[in-house]
C-alpha cells in the first residue's frame, strides 16, 4: 500500500494530482480510491433519485430534453395549424420516458463504482470536469441504453405525433436531412435520457467534494475534507 504523509504544509497526494493542505494528515492511496468509490457510489444514487421521479427531466432545465432539431424547427408551423397540444404532448412523453427509464440504470451504476480499478480512479483525478461523467459513459452507456429503450418506446409509443416523426424522419435521414441520431425519436430520447443521467451524476459528484462533512461518511470526510 503506497502512502503519503503530510505534515504542516501542503502535499500531493501521488494518486492524480490532488493537493491537501494540513498539519497532519496520512492517507493511503487506497483511502483515496475508497472516498472516490464512495463519493461516486453516492452521487450516482442522489442522481438518480432526482432524475427518476416526475418531473426530474420535465422540471430540470440543465436535462430537460427538447424536440430533435428537424422536429423543432417545424413545431411553429404546427402550432400556427393548431396542433401546438400535439407537440407538447410528444415533448412531456419524452421527458416522462426519461424519468420512467432512470431507476433502471441504479444497480449498473453502482456495479461500475464498486469495480473500478486504481487505474480508472486516476483518470477520474487527472481528468478534469468531464472525467466522471466519462467513466460511467464508457462503463455502462451501452448496456443502460438496452436497458432504457424498451421503457422508453412503451411511453412515447402512446403518442401519435412519435410514430409520425418517426416515419418522415427515418426517411429524411436517407438523404442527410436529419441526423441519424435524431431520426428515432426512441433512440433521441434514451441518448438524451443517458446525457442527463450522466451530467447529473457529475454534479452531485462535485457537490459531495465541496462538502465532504454534510455526507455522514467518515472515509468522504477524511479524504475530501483535505481538499479545503
Amino acid at each position: 500500500m503506497k502512502r503519503r504523509d503530510f505534515a504542516g504544509g501542503v502535499g500531493v497526494l501521488g494518486l492524480g494530482g490532488w493537493s491537501f493542505a494540513a498539519h497532519a494528515l496520512s492517507l493511503s492511496d487506497a483511502d483515496a480510491v475508497s472516498g472516490l468509490r464512495a463519493a461516486l457510489e453516492r452521487g450516482a444514487g442522489s442522481a438518480v433519485n432526482l432524475l427518476g421521479r416526475t418531473d426530474g427531466f420535465l422540471g430540470n432545465p440543465q436535462v430537460r430534453i427538447p424536440l430533435p432539431e428537424w422536429l423543432e424547427k417545424s413545431a411553429g408551423l404546427l402550432r400556427a395549424a393548431g396542433q401546438g397540444h400535439r407537440v407538447d404532448e410528444l415533448e412531456t412523453a419524452m421527458n416522462r420516458a426519461a424519468e420512467a427509464a432512470v431507476p433502471e440504470a441504479k444497480a449498473l451504476l453502482v456495479n461500475a463504482v464498486r469495480k473500478m480499478s486504481v487505474s480508472d480512479a486516476k483518470g477520474i483525478l487527472t481528468g478534469g470536469d468531464t472525467s466522471v461523467t466519462q467513466f460511467f459513459a464508457d462503463k455502462t452507456r451501452e448496456p443502460l441504453g438496452v436497458r432504457f429503450l424498451p421503457i422508453v418506446t412503451r411511453a412515447t409509443e402512446k403518442v401519435s405525433l412519435a410514430s409520425k416523426y418517426n416515419r418522415v424522419a427515418g426517411k429524411a435521414a436517407l438523404f442527410g436531412l436529419v441526423k441519424a441520431e435524431h431520426a428515432n425519436i426512441e433512440q433521441y430520447v434514451t441518448g438524451k435520457a443517458l446525457d442527463g443521467l450522466y451530467l447529473m451524476i457529475g454534479e452531485e459528484e462535485r457537490k459531495i467534494r465541496q462538502d465532504p462533512v454534510g455526507t455522514g461518511s467518515a472515509i468522504l470526510r477524511r479524504v475530501f475534507g483535505a481538499l479545503k
